[in-house]
């Protein structure tokens, strides 16, 4: 019996997970995403809603199996019966929301420049040490609280497709043309993936979900089709009102879009309603890794000390502590580009396990009532899972060496970590 108030329903389950994938992840990265991809980055959107959907499934299929909190740990450990696979899915879990955390706070300080004349990497270590407090000092959130603001994330959204839409041009956009070939469309889908990164923190809602084995496959399928469309229709509206070479030039993209087409007014109203949502993602983000970190602790996967909640502010404040510094050093990238790939390299590492997690329990635990299951099968098969497990991992080597390297680095500082734990705990 879960001890949280289930008190979310499919509307309210949706609008969370359209919140956090909607978040921040197109204001940010839509310019870069066009400067490799040209007119024809709508292709890389739909291309990472199909990948989302695939996912989406999977996640759907293990949490009306498991609606339980500490979601991946969770279907990894049933799946594989082994602990350290399942501390490695962890570990890159918390590891993608530090680096998250810096992405979009160096997106916020990209459209903040326009009020104040600071650095973006400073205005991005400025808002992580900000939010960082708020984390420790305590924050509640409520599903009415995130639906509006998901709302209000969207109507900045809807703003940009009702102007592309109504924009007068006299210039025919071939909405093919693409500068840099497939190679460019499949970089732009690499990257942008990073916008679809969200709907698996529904998950961990599952025990304040009203029947979860129903609500949340359907909520989580609902979310990823929501923002893929409106996703699809803002990447064809931008390269209508700005050329894509100048789109790959901004540090503000949606801002200079808005300016184009009405003027100085639009572009500050969005970037308005891109510092709430880029501020508000760092905010969860933090305050998710910070639990994750607390979560692993209490189950013994990591050190104690992470687990220490604050007697007057009641947090975890060694976790929040942890994350900030990660996040922070992460910040001091600098380049937006390069550390929205490490996270995405995480993301889809985990998510090529959650697919393999659904087809090896198909087989290891069958009897099991499966409430949702993904379509598309041959008897036990799942083909959807396989597809995008293979899409994942095709995914995962399509990046630089050096962002290959820093993720595989990443898990290779997790493996030392639970080998030296697990050992000091045997000695102790």
């Amino acid at each position: 019996m879960s001890e949280l108030k289930r008190h979310m329903g499919l509307f309210h389950l949706t609008m969370y997970g359209v919140g956090l994938i909607l978040g921040a992840g197109i204001y940010v990265l839509i310019g870069e995403a066009v400067g490799f991809a040209g007119n024809s980055v709508w292709i890389s959107f739909l291309l990472g809603t199909i990948v989302a959907i695939f996912a989406g499934l999977s996640y759907a299929e293990l949490c009306a199996l498991f609606p339980k909190a500490a979601a991946e740990y969770t279907f990894v450990k049933h799946a594989f019966k082994n602990n350290f696979i399942a501390f490695i899915i962890g570990w890159l879990t918390a590891i993608t929301s530090m680096i998250t955390a810096a992405t979009v706070a160096l997106g916020f300080g990209g459209y903040f420049i326009q009020f104040v004349n600071l650095p973006i990497t400073i205005s991005a270590i400025l808002l992580i040490v900000g939010l960082s407090i708020v984390n420790f000092i305590g924050i509640k959130e409520s599903t009415w609280a995130n639906t509006i603001f998901a709302i209000i994330t969207a109507g900045g959204l809807g703003l940009i497709i009702f102007l592309g839409m109504t924009f007068d041009t006299t210039e025919n956009i071939d909405y093919f043309e693409a500068p840099n070939g497939m190679t460019g469309i499949i970089l732009a889908f690499v990257l942008i993936f990073f916008a679809f990164i969200g709907f698996e923190d529904m998950a961990n809602v599952a025990e304040e979900v009203k029947r979860p084995k129903k609500t949340l496959p359907r909520a989580i399928i609902l979310s990823v089709v929501i923002t893929g469309i409106i996703y699809v229709l803002v990447a064809l509206s931008v390269v209508r009102i700005l050329n894509w070479e100048e789109l790959g030039r901004s540090s503000a993209p949606l801002a200079d879009v808005a300016d184009q087409a009405i003027g100085f007014g639009g572009g500050l109203t969005l970037s308005v309603i891109a510092l709430f949502a880029t501020a508000s993602t760092v905010l969860i983000t933090l305050v998710a890794g910070s639990r994750i970190l607390y979560g692993m602790a209490r189950s013994g996967s990591l050190p104690l000390l992470l687990s220490k909640v604050h007697s007057k502010t009641k947090t975890p404040w060694i976790a929040v502590i942890g994350i900030f510094v990660t996040s922070v050093a992460f910040a001091f990238i600098g380049d937006i580009v390069i550390v929205a790939n490490i996270t995405v390299f995480a993301v889809v590492i985990t998510f090529a396990m959650i697919n393999l997690s659904v087809i090896v329990l198909r087989y290891t635990e069958p009897q099991l009532e499966r409430p949702f299951r993904v379509p598309l099968n041959i008897g036990k098969f799942p083909i959807l899972p396989l597809v995008g497990f293979v899409v994942t991992v095709y995914m995962a080597i399509q990046f630089e060496m050096t962002i290959m390297a820093v993720g595989l680095g990443i898990i290779g500082v997790g493996v030392v970590f639970y080998l030296i734990f697990n050992r000091s705990r045997k000695i102790q």
